[in-house]
């Protein structure tokens, strides 16, 4: 018996593959990998072609080029932010995965940098200019009550400093 074809992923989650073996394109709109390269897999709607990125590269990349074995990561951009795991923040950022997607308790990548005090991890996720610094995850908490909660003032002087925080407790106040 066959197992059912996996759920499409939400719209901005990104799973995470790696590549079983390499693969020579046929039209452009298909994408160039290689066996062992990291695949981040944006829309499963297809069963056979799934749109990815690969390298800072998007195009289709065909399903049975990855085992059902292989590991995937729903959410690649908070597991960096947790970890601390720098790389593997650019590697995110350089493939396009969202920036602000939400996990399951709809917390963020900063939310998450922010809770585990990796500071050059927030940095980097400060520096984007989409970041969203006021996300309120289920149960009301931002990255700045993570930051404080777990008293990483470093953190919360940068995220008090990149300017909305201030306006919004200023504004609030009066």
């Amino acid at each position: 018996m066959s197992k059912p074809p996996p759920k499409p992923a939400k719209p901005g989650q990104v799973k995470v593959f790696r590549a079983e073996f390499t693969f020579e394109p046929r039209t452009p709109d298909e994408l160039y990998f290689e066996e062992g390269d990291i695949l981040y897999i944006s829309d499963t709607s297809d069963s056979n072609w799934w749109k990815g990125t690969c390298r800072g590269r998007t195009g289709l990349i065909p399903r049975n080029y990855m085992t059902e074995e292989a590991e995937s990561i729903d959410h690649p951009m908070h597991e960096a932010a947790k970890r601390g795991n720098l790389s593997w923040m650019r590697e995110c950022l350089e493939n396009r995965v969202g920036i602000n997607g939400l996990d399951k308790a709809g917390n963020t990548a900063l939310y998450w940098g922010c809770h585990g005090g990796h500071k050059d991890v927030v940095e980097l996720l400060l520096s984007q200019s989409s970041v969203e610094l006021n996300q309120q995850n289920k149960l009301g908490d931002t990255a700045l009550h993570a930051a404080a909660w777990k008293g990483y003032s470093d953190i919360v002087a940068m995220l008090l400093n990149k300017g909305e925080y201030l306006h919004l407790c200023i504004s609030q106040v009066t």
